[in-house]
């Protein structure tokens, strides 16, 4: 049978989603955890691959077992062996065939930027010093949906096929005291969001010009493009998939 789990984690003590020779992973702490559990070895698929010290409110991935388990007894058994920061939502048979990474139809980032000094908040999201002008980072968001290559915010020596995305959302917006982007793709290259909101920040600053990211991403080349943001204020929030693949 092939089943999948719904997760979350916090990403700050884990060098990412995939497993690492050197370096703790939460695929690796699931893998064990579930292993442990079920008295076999159990080797779990993501739907994605979040770099170190990115978090998930939504994550799956998948696992096949022939053993013989009631699946919120699991869920259950898994959230008391797990970490505090890793939390397991729930465990759901789906049919053979359906793939945790290949079968997601889309996927959605926010990326939070605080305005306004806190010292609770400097785990979560990134403070800029500067004044924003969201009005004009939502316009260079806006020319993000006329292209597919984006190549310029991919982080360089990626081995991928190729660099198109489908864009679907991409918006900033106020929430409180922060500016929250958020941006839904069919995929998304290695540092690609991260890349895209430094970028963005550049524009809401005055650094660069909306005008100018039409050549950024023309030139395809990385250096072009703006900095890239720090990993602990990026969030993945949902994976959707086919409303079919449940079993």
């Amino acid at each position: 049978m092939r089943y999948f789990i719904e997760l979350s984690y916090n990403g700050k003590s884990y060098h990412g989603w995939q497993i690492q020779p050197h370096d703790i992973s939460v695929q690796e702490v699931i893998e064990n955890g579930l292993s442990t559990i079920l008295g076999s070895k159990i080797a779990i698929m993501g739907a994605g691959r979040t770099d170190t010290g990115v978090h998930a409110i939504q994550m799956f991935a998948h696992f096949d077992s022939d053993l013989i388990f009631k699946e919120k007894e699991l869920v259950f058994k898994l959230n008391s062996f797990l970490p505090v920061d890793i939390a397991i939502h729930s465990i759901f048979k789906v049919k053979p065939e359906v793939h945790a990474r290949f079968e997601a139809l889309s996927r959605t980032y926010v990326y939070k930027v605080n305005i306004k000094k806190n010292a609770f908040t400097t785990d979560t999201s990134y403070y800029v010093k500067k004044v924003l002008d969201i009005d004009k980072m939502n316009e260079g968001a806006e020319v993000l949906f006329q292209y597919k290559d984006f190549q310029c915010f991919s982080k360089s020596n990626t081995d991928v096929k190729t660099y198109n995305c489908e864009i679907m959302k991409a918006r900033w917006r106020y929430k409180d005291d922060e500016l929250h982007f958020e941006i839904q793709a069919n995929r998304f290259l290695r540092n690609m969001v991260r890349a895209i909101v430094g970028t963005m920040i550049n524009i809401g600053i005055g650094k660069t010009e909306v005008a100018d990211l039409h050549s950024i991403i023309k030139s395809k080349n990385r250096s072009e493009a703006g900095f890239s943001v720090p990993a602990h204020a990026l969030y993945l929030t949902k994976i959707e998939y086919p409303e079919d693949i449940k079993l």
